[in-house]
Formats: structure tokens, C-alpha cells, sequence
């Protein structure tokens, strides 16, 4: 089911790309990829769609495409030598995920496609624009003004009596900052008090939850970036013990214990990051291919989180859902 294929994505005919001519030259390509927590491997869900799509794009792995994966764990210090360490390999372009790794990346000059997580690049200034990014950077942006809003229009759904919302979100990242006041502007559209809830290190989430326990909220937005998601397990712990609604921005957040969420189809963000490389493997300038936005936002509710922590999900925002989890 698609309810909300809104915001058309610029450039979806590279969703139609055909076979790759460069594949016929008899070169082989070489892709790395790089996030702020695990490699992104053949072997990973999302791995696999890099290179199904890829594939069918004329470069196949083992014949004329080879695979670097890497992966910060968690440390976003790493990331400039895991660049260099991609460029001494002579990789041609990396697919990436985050808005630290893409500012590494661009240091470098690497072409670069951005999957996820990387927040406005304009309003940040990775790029001059999503039509002509210009520099080494393309990839797949989102418009997190009209998210947050859907989001939050969403938690109210689930709990009618929202007036006050707690917003994790990690204040060292620029991109996610920028989420969060794009979310906190939303909220206070709506007539909502913002619980502003900042996070640098594992350790300020035990701040953020006693500020809560303190000052309980109506629920939470969670603003996804590598500090929240590899501390989810503690958001998830705390929301269920207090019995507050919480949203996400992931649908992976939601199938691992998350109540809901609501943001970018993965799958297709991944499926068009491949497009993408396939034009750059062809000769394509990254910073001339304009950034696209996603067309599909799944909303996925968790029934048995709901269930578990004694929440009730409305029967309205059950026929809403893409996606149940049972």
C-alpha cells in the first residue's frame, strides 16, 4: 500500500537506467561504502540492494565491480581516515550515510552519493543546491519540515492529548540539529511545547531521562542519527517503562522495538543512491546530478510494543499504516 507517495522525487528516470555501456569496456569499477556505525557489506540488507540494483545495471560484483565496505562503529572521529583509507584504495565513488560522513567525504574530493541521514544539504552548505550540488556530492535528500510536521500530526493521532513533546536528537551533528529545530518549529505550529533534549555522548541519555522522569512529556521524537540509533534500545526501554507514545524517523527503528515511524522507504532510497553510482561509473560529474527526494514514506506501527508497554493504537492510525508489525 502506498497512502503517501507525495513529494515527487527530482530525477526518477534513473530509477529506469538501462544496462551500462561502461560495462562492456571491460574495466572494473570499485565501490566503497561508509557509514557512521556498521559497514554497509554485499551481505547487509542494504548491501544488497546496492548491488541487486547495480547489477542490473551492468556492474556485477566479482565480474567488473569490487566492494569496499566501511564502518565507523559508532566513533565519528574515524571517519576522515576511513576516507583516505577508500581513496588509497582507488575506489571511484562511496555511497554514505550521515551528515559527518558526508563532510568527510567532501573534504577529500571523492565522489560521493549520500543514501540517508545526511539532514538539509543546503541549509548546512555541504551543497549549493539540490539541482546543481555542484563539488563531489549527490544523493537523496529529504524535506524535513513537511516530515517533521507528518510526524507529529502522527504522535497526535496516537495520543489526542499531546501538548508536550520530548526531542532527542544529537547536538554535535549539525545536519540532525537542523532536523530538530526543523521539528521543533513544526511542533510549536501545532501548538506544541517542546521538550529540548540534546545529546554529545552515551551518557547524556541518562540526563535526558531524568530531565523526562522530572517533567514527564506527552511523548517523544526521536531524531535519528549513529549516537540516538546505537542508544535506541535505551529510548525504547524508557518510552515502554513510562508508557509514552515515541515516533521515529526509520522504519528499521520501528521493526526492532520502536512503537512507530514514520520517514523515507529505504529500500527505494538505497535502490536510487545504485542509480546514481551507475551514472557516476558512466562518466556523470556528481555535483550535476541533481538530489532527489523519496517518493514513498511507510508508516510503520509496531502492534506488539503497543501491546507490551499497554498502548492502545488507534483503530484510525491502524488503517493508516503501510506496515504492521504483530
Amino acid at each position: 500500500m502506498r497512502r503517501r507517495e507525495f513529494l515527487g522525487g527530482l530525477g526518477c528516470a534513473s530509477l529506469l537506467w538501462p544496462g551500462s555501456a561502461a560495462a562492456q569496456g571491460g574495466r572494473t569499477y570499485h565501490l566503497g561504502t561508509l557509514t557512521p556505525i556498521a559497514p554497509i557489506a554485499e551481505t547487509s540488507p542494504r548491501g544488497k540492494i546496492l548491488i541487486r540494483t547495480l547489477g542490473e545495471r551492468g556492474f556485477r560484483l566479482g565480474q567488473n565491480l569490487t566492494l569496499e565496505p566501511r564502518g565507523a562503529a559508532g566513533d565519528v572521529a574515524k571517519l576522515p581516515s576511513l576516507v583516505a583509507e577508500l581513496k588509497s584504495r582507488g575506489v571511484d565513488a562511496i555511497v554514505i550515510i550521515g551528515y559527518p560522513t558526508a563532510m568527510a567525504a567532501k573534504a577529500v574530493g571523492l565522489p560521493t552519493v549520500a543514501a540517508s541521514g545526511i539532514g538539509d544539504p543546503v541549509e548546512t552548505r555541504l551543497i549549493e543546491s539540490l539541482a546543481h550540488p555542484g563539488g563531489n556530492i549527490t544523493g537523496i535528500s529529504d524535506v524535513a519540515a513537511t516530515l517533521s510536521a507528518k510526524r507529529l500530526a502522527l504522535l497526535k493521532e496516537m495520543s489526542p492529548k499531546l501538548t508536550k513533546v520530548a526531542m532527542l536528537w544529537n547536538k554535535d551533528d549539525l545536519g540532525m540539529t537542523m532536523r530538530y529545530q526543523a521539528s521543533a518549529k513544526a511542533a510549536q505550529a501545532l501548538g506544541l511545547t517542546v521538550q529540548a533534549l540534546g545529546v554529545r555522548e552515551p551518557d547524556d541519555f541518562d540526563e535526558a531521562f531524568s530531565v523526562m522522569n522530572g517533567d514527564l512529556p506527552d511523548g517523544i521524537l526521536m531524531v535519528a542519527d549513529a549516537l540516538t540509533i546505537l542508544n535506541r534500545k535505551r529510548v525504547f526501554e524508557f518510552a515502554a517503562v513510562r508508557k509514552l507514545p515515541a515516533i521515529y524517523e526509520n522504519d528499521d527503528l520501528a521493526r526492532d522495538g520502536g512503537l512507530m515511524s514514520y520517514g523515507p522507504d529505504v529500500s527505494e532510497s538505497f535502490e536510487r543512491a545504485a542509480s546514481l553510482v551507475a551514472r557516476i561509473f558512466n562518466g556523470a560529474n556528481p555535483g550535476d546530478l541533481p538530489f532527489e527526494q523519496p517518493t514513498r514514506y511507510p508508516l510503520v506501527l509496531n502492534l506488539k510494543t503497543a501491546k507490551a508497554t499497554g498502548l492502545e493504537i488507534p483503530p484510525t492510525l491502524l488503517a493508516l499504516a503501510d506496515e504492521v508489525i504483530e
